[in-house]
């Protein structure tokens, strides 16, 4: 890329970009939310300026090829795309015509068909899902099965919008074991975008260079990855990115070696003295299962019997497919369940929720209506506010600034950034005053200085009375602010308790899926309660970097 300045309408998301990404390198692009790091893989792929109406300045060239002077039919032949939302790109009935949809594309001989697309999801961990209806598939399992598509092709250049964002620990292992098996036989040129730089150092796959992107679409940093994350990990850590424990610790303590250092198992050590806050009391049950059957023609959850009280945030942990979205949506009221019932005077006052695809539940046309929306019985149609409701006006303006939207309250919901809408999304549901809040990856897509305040944010509705239920891959966020953790697997529900006391089993937690990162794994060596964990997390995201 050389000088590439992107703008949407008057919004501008790139800013004089300038990258090399050399033949056979993988290169890793972070930065904060909304920093323009998915416009810079759909500007490398052709979607902008082709497929997406869009401003450019400057040149990007694939394989020496200016990719304006290219469709994206045509550069598909080079280049294989992953879009943030797997949703975004999957187009077919099952999950083999997915896979094999690429290959006929490209010609691929049918007798070769067959053995390519069992290869490609058998390096996803996703074999036994041949056969399967993409509708009846997880949100984990579509992002998997849209990797396989995209590695099934063999294409030159592999551009990856975060592949294992909505993945299980098994999940994120068995995808970077794909791709770097797809780069070793194919020598692919790889740009990965990625918010979850912890889970890529646990496993080994960090990529050898790095572009880091500010928060107005400039390079603020390039380079080999180590010598990025050495030299900047404090101004990285200040601008919101989320970093590898090692270099999240050397900000803060300029001390390198991550918790191998005995200056920083000290400052960590040190954490667990923080004075922990009163324990929440636990309100009147707002809602109740009874032996629960959720699915849509068959169960994938079995004899469920949980409750929800105000004033606690429940995370629900668990493997992909398990069933955790299924099980949302029926205690929202959403779905209908095969057995059992959902009892509560929380559930008949209405339950809000946040969908894991925020898109599903935009109705909105700007920013500013979608938080509008239903916040009076009186609203006119298409959900916008009335200018004369000075409280409606005033509440929609709180949300927006809570959750970092107000630059862009104007613009329709469906032109922001992953991260964007997924704080749209949250900001629309909280700004109701429903009894109880039930989250699908409610951090899923954010940097870390928008998890851990979307996780506050969990916090704070819980506080002021409400009953909070988030499913997450993202116990690092959650783990600060939740009061009980529900794991299922197998179809059941295998524990619920008292957060602490879940996080400690280790067996328990492997076999249904669920890591622990290694920061919250060493604090609960140190931590005897859940509010002692809370206030040593609350610590350490609060200590100031050097």
């Amino acid at each position: 890329m050389d000088a590439a300045s992107i703008r949407f309408g008057t919004r501008a998301v790139l800013d004089e970009v300038t990258a090399e990404f050399p033949a056979g390198s993988r290169t890793i692009v972070f930065g904060p939310s909304g920093s323009g790091k998915s416009t810079l893989l759909d500007v490398l792929s052709g979607v902008v300026p082709h497929s997406v109406t869009a401003t450019m300045h400057g040149r990007a060239t694939v394989g020496g090829v200016d990719t304006e002077s290219k469709t994206v039919v045509e550069l598909a032949r080079t280049v294989g795309a992953l879009a943030q939302d797997p949703d975004a790109q999957l187009c077919m009935v099952d999950v083999d015509a997915e896979v094999a949809f690429g290959l006929e594309n490209h010609g691929v001989p049918r007798d070769e068909m067959d053995a390519r697309i069992t290869a490609a999801l058998e390096v996803v961990d996703a074999a036994d899902l041949r056969g399967r209806g993409i509708h009846s598939l997880s949100g984990g399992q579509r992002q998997r099965v849209a990797l396989a598509a995209v590695l099934a092709s063999e294409p030159g250049v592999l551009l990856l919008d975060e592949p294992t964002s909505m993945l299980d620990a098994d999940g994120v292992i068995a995808v970077r074991a794909a791709i770097d098996a797809a780069v070793a036989a194919t020598e692919a040129t790889t740009v990965l975008v990625e918010h979850r730089l912890d889970d890529l150092a646990d496993a080994g796959a960090m990529p050898e260079r790095a572009v880091v992107l500010d928060d107005r679409g400039r390079v603020a940093a390039s380079g080999d990855t180590a010598a990025v994350l050495a030299e900047h990990a404090a101004r990285l850590r200040d601008a919101g990115c989320w970093l590898p424990l090692d270099a999240e610790l050397h900000a803060v303590t300029g001390v390198p070696g991550a918790l191998d250092a005995a200056a920083n198992r000290a400052f960590v050590d040190s954490l667990s003295q923080a004075a922990p806050g009163m324990p929440p009391e636990r309100g009147a049950v707002v809602l109740e299962a009874h032996r629960l059957s959720v699915g849509a023609s068959e169960p994938v959850l079995d004899d469920v019997s949980l409750e929800l009280r105000a004033g606690e945030v429940v995370v629900l942990l668990g493997r992909n497919g398990a069933g955790k979205s299924t099980l949302l949506r029926t205690l929202a009221g959403l779905q209908q369940c095969l057995g059992g019932a959902v009892t509560g005077y929380g559930v008949r006052r209405g339950a809000g929720m946040v969908f894991q695809n925020p898109e599903h539940q935009f109705v909105g046309r700007t920013v500013a209506d979608e938080v509008a929306h239903g916040l009076a019985a009186s609203a006119p149609r298409r959900g916008r506010h009335r200018r004369g409701d000075a409280g409606i006006a005033a509440r929609v303006e709180q949300a927006l600034d809570a959750h970092r939207l107000t630059h862009v309250r104007g613009s329709s919901p469906y032109r922001l950034s992953g991260g964007e809408k997924r704080r749209l999304s949250l900001a629309a549901m909280l700004a109701h005053d429903r009894p109880i809040l039930i989250a699908d990856e409610p951090t899923f897509g954010l940097d870390r200085r928008d998890a851990l305040r979307a996780a506050r944010q969990l916090r704070v509705a819980a506080d002021d009375g409400r009953a909070v239920l988030a499913a997450s891959h993202d116990l690092r966020s959650l783990a600060a602010v939740a009061d009980r953790a529900i794991v299922i697997d197998e179809g059941r529900v295998i524990r619920d308790g008292d957060l602490a006391d879940v996080l400690r089993e280790g067996a328990l937690l492997r076999r249904a899926g669920v890591r622990v990162p290694r920061l919250v794994e060493h604090l609960l060596t140190r931590c005897r309660s859940t509010a002692e964990l809370h206030a040593a997390l609350d610590a350490y995201d609060r200590a100031p970097s050097r």
